[in-house]
């Protein structure tokens, strides 16, 4: 990548950033200044915002892709962004077909780049997320699309883990959306509820995409 390509990548990856840890500010006011919601346009500035975050990760990998899984990359982290925005505009069906649309990208991404040598932890890990996953959604809802959701999630995590990319980043990033999602499901389940849940969730999910992105690209860089 030339230098200015380079600077541009650096710039949106920083902007992305700043666009998902401030959408904290608007997590926190609707959860303690707006209790009634948003009018129309407040609510239409919020949803677009929580969309942006994700939207330039998206950017970003789409500046550093040089191959079809750098291009992969970007359609996972599209589909991401269409999915924080489908749940809130139309409703968290919507928003979980997106996203497990880049559940199964991210699981061709992750099985084409499978570690050849997973230590014993990692496999053991590997093993049990998905098992996991599908324990604690039905723990929390019996739902069947929730429970299906959470199968190809447990499955994206776990072959995020055990791939080629870097567990601290790429694995690790997997493992936060995979809690993130939890959390979603407790809530909706009333088990959980209140500020710390909702900024928990954005946080948890949003730190777990940019790491997806660091550890893939920076992986993909290298090849």
């Amino acid at each position: 990548m030339d230098d200015r390509k380079s600077g541009l990548a650096k710039a949106v990856l920083m902007a992305a950033c700043v666009a998902g840890a401030s959408y904290l500010l608007p997590v926190w006011w609707i959860n303690q200044q707006a209790p009634t919601g948003m009018d129309g346009a407040a609510d239409a500035v919020r949803i677009t915002w929580k969309g942006a975050g994700v939207a330039l990760l998206a950017l970003y990998a789409a500046l550093n892709a040089k191959s079809a899984y750098g291009w992969l990359l970007t359609a996972v982290m599209a589909f991401g962004a269409l999915g924080d925005v489908l749940i809130d505009a139309i409703g968290l069906e919507a928003g979980a077909l997106a996203f497990g649309a880049g559940h199964l990208m991210a699981i061709l991404l992750y099985w084409r780049h499978r570690r050849a040598n997973p230590s014993g932890s990692q496999r053991l890990l590997g093993l049990i997320l998905p098992p996991v996953a599908l324990y604690a959604t039905w723990m929390m809802t019996a739902d069947f699309a929730a429970m299906l959701y959470a199968t190809f999630l447990g499955v994206m995590a776990s072959l995020a883990w055990t791939s080629a990319f870097p567990r601290f980043r790429t694995g690790l990033g997997a493992l936060l959306f995979v809690i993130s999602d939890l959390l979603i499901f407790a809530r909706e389940g009333g088990t959980i509820g209140g500020l710390a849940s909702a900024l928990s969730v954005w946080l948890l999910y949003f730190c777990g995409q940019v790491l997806i992105v660091l550890g893939v690209t920076q992986t993909l860089e290298r090849q």
